[in-house]
Formats: structure tokens, C-alpha cells, sequence
């Protein structure tokens, strides 16, 4: 999820723990277990401090390690003891109980969008998305807000309205998950283009009746569309090449931290000024007719890398240098 989401779920658990005897009855408690849900819903998002070492490092670990099960208990434990060492007389299983059930949503809930996450690590080395619920739900978002007014405003008491929303959340969920099985099953009897040994991937949008769909075709490219209402509509197709250049650029520390992540890589080779640029991108997320989550590297006639980059590409810039009209994100 992103931020917003998670800070808005964490004021909803802080409600949701005055259902907790000891904490709606002691007044220090309350306070650690507000600070430590607060601190506990955004710790697994501490890897972000890594992109100001360098994007590379950013993209292999953001919902890597931070999100796995031992590090769930180490946060736990850190966030717990530092918010009743702030607050005297506190008790440490509540607030260590409170802060570790938001660590564990937040990392749940994470799993549910089409990034993923590296949750099972160290037992299960590989991303896990269940591609049912957007980066950003505008559903769990405003029922957080409303629930959250009521609670604030004194017009409903926590312990009715949060054990109610989350009963809600749950069965949202549920919905969604089905809805995501129902369109899995039926997209492939409704592709009008279908082939044999195609593989289709299912994603959610912010729009409830509307889902991303990426298409791997035999031959290797990818389509590119969305389902909406029963129907499926095709709107580009990434052809990736195997030109020996992207090959040899396969190695590039920039390209292994994306391939890392996603199994939808997709590189093709265009020339430049220079010699060729070799993008790899990420056929998940396409914006603006492009494919923004790239890692692209600049070699000259020899293969020689020149530069390189990994992330987002947003708007023409500082790769103009190169004959190339985008700039880093």
C-alpha cells in the first residue's frame, strides 16, 4: 500500500486496541501503543532510505528483507521497547502485542498489490503479489478516514467503530480476491487473439470494474491491456529483442536489480548519438503510452557502458545527451 494508506491503518489500530482492557484503562500504555502502531505500520518502508545510496540498492531491496518474518519480529521488539522506554510504566507485552499486529498488517497487506514482496524470505527466495488490491484502494482509504472522524469527534466509540471496519476490510478483501479469481478464469475464453501456451497476469486498478492485464505470448512479447465489464481490450505489445548487446547488458548490476523483481522484463535496443540504449522495462505499469519502471543502459558502438540508470522515467530531460528524450525519475 502506499504511505497514506499505511499511516491512516495505523491510527485505525491505535483504535482499535482501546478494545484492549489494559490499554483504554492506562493512560501510559495507550500512548506507547499509539507511537508503537504508528512507528510499527511504516517501519517494514524504512528500505526507502536505501534510494539515497543508490537506485540500484533501492530496487533490490524496497519489500525485500524488510518485509520478511524475522525482520516483522525485530521491528516489533525495536519499536516496542524504544515507545514504553518514552513512555514510564507502560506495559511492554501490550504495547510488544499492539505493534507487532501492525508490522504483520502492514506486510500482509503489501502482499495484495502487484509489487509484492520478499514475505517469505528466507524460506521462499522469490516476490510474492496476489495482485488483488491497488497500490492505492480508495475504498480502505476513506473508511479509514471515516471511521477515524467518528472516533476523533467523539460521535461513535472506538471500540464499536474500528472492530466494525475492520469486520468490513475484511470481507472487501474476500470480495476482491474472488473478483480477481473470477476474471483469471474467464480472461482467457474471452481474448479474442487467444493462442495456445499464452500466459495472462491479472492486476487491480483504483477502478473497481477495471483490471490491468499483461498478456506472455509464445513468442516471448508481451500484450499489454485491460479487462473491463467481461470484455478484454489490447492497447500495446512490448517485443523484446535478443540483440547480443542486451544480452551482454543482462549482467549490468542496473538490470539485474529489476529482473530481480519482476518476472514482466521486457528489453529493446535503440540507437543513440552515441551508439544504443538497451531498456529493460517493466511491462506491469504503463503510463503515458510508455513503460516507466526501466533499468537502461547507454553503451557506445563497442558495448562499452557509458551510463546507466534504474527506476522511474517521468518527463524529456537529462538523457538528452544520448539522443534520448526522457529524464531520471
Amino acid at each position: 500500500m502506499d504511505t497514506s494508506t499505511h499511516v491512516v491503518m495505523g491510527i485505525g489500530l491505535a483504535g482499535l486496541s482501546q478494545c484492549d482492557p489494559v490499554v483504554a484503562s492506562e493512560p501510559a500504555t495507550a500512548a506507547a501503543v499509539f507511537l508503537g502502531v504508528m512507528l510499527g505500520s511504516q517501519a517494514p518502508d524504512a528500505d526507502t532510505l536505501f534510494k539515497w545510496k543508490s537506485n540500484i540498492l533501492y530496487i533490490q531491496q524496497h519489500r525485500g528483507i524488510s518485509h520478511s518474518p524475522p525482520m516483522a519480529v525485530v521491528w516489533s521488539v525495536l519499536i516496542a521497547a524504544l515507545a514504553t522506554g518514552i513512555m514510564p510504566g507502560a506495559s511492554f507485552r501490550h504495547v510488544l502485542a499492539w505493534t507487532a499486529l501492525s508490522v504483520v498488517i502492514h506486510i500482509v497487506a503489501d502482499l495484495f498489490n502487484p509489487y509484492g514482496t520478499l514475505a517469505g524470505w528466507p524460506f521462499v527466495n522469490r516476490w510474492i503479489c496476489w495482485n488483488t488490491i491497488a497500490l492505492f484502494d480508495p475504498i480502505i482509504f476513506s473508511t479509514h478516514l471515516a471511521a477515524i472522524a467518528l472516533w476523533v469527534t467523539g460521535l461513535v466509540s472506538p471500540r464499536i467503530v474500528f472492530p466494525i471496519l475492520y469486520g468490513m476490510l475484511v470481507l472487501y478483501y474476500w470480495w476482491r480476491f474472488r473478483a480477481h479469481r473470477q476474471v483469471a478464469r474467464k480472461l482467457p475464453d474471452r481474448d479474442p487473439e487467444r493462442e495456445e501456451g499464452e500466459s495472462y497476469t491479472v492486476m487491480p486498478t483504483v477502478a473497481l470494474s477495471r483490471w490491468n492485464v499483461v498478456k506472455r505470448r509464445r513468442d516471448g512479447a508481451f500484450r499489454v491491456g485491460h479487462w473491463k465489464r467481461g470484455t478484454v481490450t489490447w492497447t500495446d505489445t512490448a517485443r523484446c529483442s535478443d540483440h547480443p548487446l542486451v544480452e551482454a547488458s543482462r549482467s549490468h548490476p542496473a538490470v539485474q536489480a529489476l529482473l530481480d523483481t519482476s518476472r514482466f522484463v521486457c528489453a529493446t535496443l535503440e540507437p543513440t548519438r552515441y551508439g544504443y540504449a538497451v531498456r529493460w522495462a517493466d511491462v506491469r505499469y504503463r503510463h503515458r503510452n510508455q513503460f516507466p519502471l526501466v533499468a537502461l543502459v547507454m553503451m557506445n558502438r563497442e558495448g562499452d557502458v557509458l551510463d546507466y540508470f534504474v527506476g522511474w522515467l517521468n518527463k524529456p530531460g537529462s538523457f538528452k545527451r544520448y539522443g534520448l528524450e526522457w529524464e531520471r525519475g
